[in-house]
């Protein structure tokens, strides 16, 4: 049986192959759930139902989908379930209901600004968690999940959107952060693969949910950020070479682990790694 890799799993061995070790050939879990987590999951699960709605239906009836309610649900069920996996609360009610007003006044802010990002002229949803399931080298199988996939009808142009969930949006340098946004490349790559669509007719773009916006700013600000990271051919070849040495640093050719792995330890990727100073890693060079 094929193993299975991820976007999630690339970034992390792109920041220190040996915390990939340590979480995925070692199976040491230290992380555990959070309410922003939490917030995410609820709030991809809330603009997914509304784009579904007005694209197969109508955007009347979207918009008199009760938002906040819907939320409210999926932020209890998201917490009852990491309760029940996790035997213990990923936030505190404080946190919970904080995030939970920021939550309503984005998808207010949404609704009426709905237009500025999604049309259904000329536009129709081909669907929200679109699978991609591909082999590649080593025995080895790229499996995600495309939060939301647009075609747009006259020139059959595919859209790929990313949602991202942020304090107050990306910067700079977060825009230039390569690592971040190759998950989008890497989607666009397999897209045109699995579903037999021309590379030149894939667009990607992220949407990035702000809860927060800056107090006192001169000028007016958006709850929604979008970003489209290069995504031409050189950026895609430099993608797919980098997953290709993760793929053949890590596993074999019959697809299983290779055991070794070297600490490159920095700032960048030791700052929120959960095996910085525990007994699995010390954070120096090896």
């Amino acid at each position: 049986m094929n193993k299975h890799i991820s976007y999630s799993q690339y970034s992390i061995w792109c920041g220190c192959p040996f915390r990939w070790k340590l979480k995925y050939v070692d199976s040491i879990q230290l992380t555990k759930s959070n309410i922003y987590l939490v917030f995410g999951k609820a709030m991809h699960s809330v603009f997914q139902k509304y784009l579904t709605i007005m694209y197969e239906s109508t955007i009347k009836k979207a918009d008199e989908l009760d938002l906040p309610q819907f939320l409210q649900e999926e932020l209890f069920a998201e917490v009852k379930k990491i309760k029940e996996e996790e035997k213990e609360l990923p936030c505190t009610k404080t946190d919970l209901y904080e995030f939970f007003e920021q939550g309503v006044i984005m998808l207010e802010w949404f609704k009426k600004n709905r237009a500025k990002y999604f049309s259904r002229k000329d536009w129709t949803l081909l669907g929200c968690e679109v699978p991609l399931n591909i082999k590649l080298e080593n025995n080895i199988n790229f499996i995600g999940f495309l939060d939301i996939v647009l075609q747009h009808k006259p020139t059959k142009q595919i859209k790929i959107i990313d949602i991202k969930t942020s304090t107050m949006g990306w910067n700079k340098y977060q825009k230039q952060d390569k690592i971040k946004t190759s998950q989008l490349l890497l989607y666009k790559k397999f897209y045109s693969h699995q579903y037999n669509c021309p590379i030149e007719k894939i667009s990607v773009e992220y949407l990035i949910l702000k809860r927060k916006l800056y107090e006192n700013f001169q000028y007016p600000q958006r709850r929604i950020q979008t970003f489209t990271p290069a995504h031409g051919k050189i950026s895609i070849n430099n993608v797919g070479k980098s997953l290709t040495t993760f793929i053949n640093q890590s596993f074999d050719e019959t697809g299983n682990y290779k055991m070794g792995a070297v600490k490159t330890p920095s700032k960048k990727s030791c700052k929120y790694c959960e095996f910085r100073d525990t007994k699995y890693c010390d954070g120096e060079n090896k």
